[in-house]
């Protein structure tokens, strides 16, 4: 028991400087992305932004990314602009995971317990990541609007789109001036404007950009006012996230009430454990008292899943 503890211990404490070590390498790695992406070759324009397999990574993960099991977590790591290794990240998953089974088998002594904790744990990188994106998006979506008036604005005096890109790099902060930096980057190399737009909608997966995207396609193309085009655009932008805002604001009710079905009935639990044990001691302590706490725990984690996907509404 002493050494399970003590091993779940070490793992959870060397996770912990391993991410410390990994923030502190953050802006390197950054940097040295940022450099290899610009000085790439041009014949290998048309590979896109987000490699199928990286060869420095080991024969391991080499076929890990030839089955693109670790696809999604490099372009979760694009779009949340963490600029780490897949490799750091599969290590923080597998110690956290180790750590968890460790952990969840010292305090419950049983494994499935054990290995409950240890997904959970490991789930936790990505959830961060998750949470890092959708952080990232939200604040390129509230920025987008306001760019599109500039770019407007730029068009309507008599400048070309790169110049108009230019002055929205030089007002916004970061992620939309960073990624539109990108996108000029890209362009003053050779590659094309519209697939230099392609390449940041892979980085910040927007429908309302994908909008712009498509917008600069058909300029391109047929030759339209691309002013007009923007300016509508705009205000089509602002009418979708004031429409998201009245379906957050509508489902609100619905959505707290499921976090408190979910969470209410662990709470009554952990207060009767402190306030009369006598009355969860079967549920602990007895064989059949824990299936029914695991199949308990089984069907709440269902329902909060269930509830969230039916509030999920497309449009």
């Amino acid at each position: 028991m002493d050494f399970l503890i003590a091993s779940a211990v070490f793992a959870i404490c060397f996770v912990l400087v391993l991410v410390l070590m990994t923030g502190r390498k953050n802006e390197v790695d950054q940097n040295r992305e940022i450099s290899r992406r610009l000085t790439r070759p041009a014949e290998d324009a048309d590979l896109g932004i987000m490699r199928k397999r990286r060869p420095d990574e080991g024969k391991l993960l080499a076929v890990v990314y030839r089955l693109n099991l670790l696809r999604g977590v490099e372009e979760m790591l694009w779009q949340a602009g963490m600029y780490m290794r897949v490799g750091d990240v599969l290590l923080i998953i597998t110690l956290l995971f180790g750590g968890g089974i460790f952990l969840g088998d010292a305090v419950f002594n049983d494994i499935l317990f054990g290995i409950g904790t240890g997904i959970l744990f490991a789930a936790i990188p990505l959830l961060y990541i998750q949470f890092r994106k959708k952080r990232r998006l939200k604040a390129f979506a509230g920025q987008l609007p306001f760019a599109l008036d500039l770019i407007k604005s730029s068009l309507e005096a008599g400048h070309s789109l790169q110049r108009a890109l230019q002055v929205v790099v030089g007002e916004f902060a970061d992620p939309l001036g960073t990624e539109f930096r990108t996108v000029l980057e890209q362009s003053r190399i050779g590659l094309p404007l519209p697939r230099a737009l392609d390449d940041m909608l892979k980085r910040v997966p927007e429908d309302d950009l994908r909008l712009l995207t498509l917008a600069v396609k058909v300029q391109s193309e047929v030759g339209s006012s691309l002013a007009q085009i923007v300016g509508r655009l705009s205000e089509i932008v602002r009418i979708r996230q004031r429409l998201r805002l009245q379906i957050r604001a509508l489902t609100a009710q619905a959505r707290m009430g499921g976090w408190v079905v979910g969470i209410l009935p662990v709470l009554v639990l952990g207060a009767f454990s402190l306030i009369q044990p006598g009355y969860t001691h079967d549920l602990f302590y007895d064989p059949t008292g824990q299936k029914i706490l695991k199949l308990a725990m089984g069907l709440d984690l269902a329902a909060i899943l269930t509830i969230r996907r039916l509030l999920r509404v497309s449009y």
